[in-house]
């Protein structure tokens, strides 16, 4: 759910940088220095479930994770999800660094976004807890998908075409979002449940 460089126009790009900027330096400052390496454990897992992609339609799907790194993390998913942007955009050439903020913010808005709806329903226990994750992630997928579709329309209606199909073409990864975040969810509950306080400090 990349935007490359060269297709958004300057004023977009511009907002996008200040409103990454604003929200990872809200993100640090609300990070615990007790839970930065689960922080960075969430950020790598980021980083690798999006380099695999499947082409459909315009553009492709892989699985994301902000849903999951939003529930755990709250704001401190943001400087999590810059970071590892940042680095696939260095490393593999994702997106580009014109264009990183705007990424920023499509991926990481709806991370806590989700978390701030849903993070005391994955808190909870049985069925609850479940509702939540799943929700968590099918809607940080959905979210990010009207962000990305926002982006293209903002920079020129003649992306309209392209936005509405780009749209579509997420509705599965939506579902698949929501079962995985669910599952993950269920087996941490049960292994590490205080995973589900590392967004303790960072949530308002």
């Amino acid at each position: 759910m990349h935007i490359s460089e060269g297709i958004l126009s300057l004023p977009l790009l511009a907002g996008g940088g200040i409103t990454a900027a604003l929200g990872v330096a809200v993100g640090l400052k609300r990070l615990d220095h007790d839970h930065i390496i689960g922080t960075a454990l969430l950020s790598s897992a980021f980083f690798v479930a999006s380099l695999i992609h499947i082409p459909l339609g315009p553009g492709s799907i892989h699985l994301i994770l902000n849903g999951l790194v939003g529930i755990l993390l709250g704001w401190a998913s943001v400087p999590a999800i810059a970071t590892a942007l940042l680095l696939q955009a260095l490393l593999f050439g994702y997106g580009g660094l014109t264009v990183l903020g705007v990424n920023i913010v499509i991926m990481a808005a709806p991370a806590v976004l989700v978390s701030l709806l849903f993070g005391r329903l994955v808190r909870g226990q049985g069925k609850k807890q479940k509702i939540g994750a799943f929700l968590s992630g099918a809607m940080a997928i959905f979210l990010s998908a009207v962000l990305l579709a926002l982006a293209l329309i903002g920079t020129d209606d003649s992306f309209l075409d392209t936005a509405r199909l780009l749209l579509v073409s997420q509705a599965p990864l939506m579902l698949i979002e929501g079962i995985v975040t669910l599952f993950v969810v269920s087996f941490l509950a049960r292994v590490q449940p205080e995973l589900f306080h590392l967004n303790n400090s960072s949530t308002p």
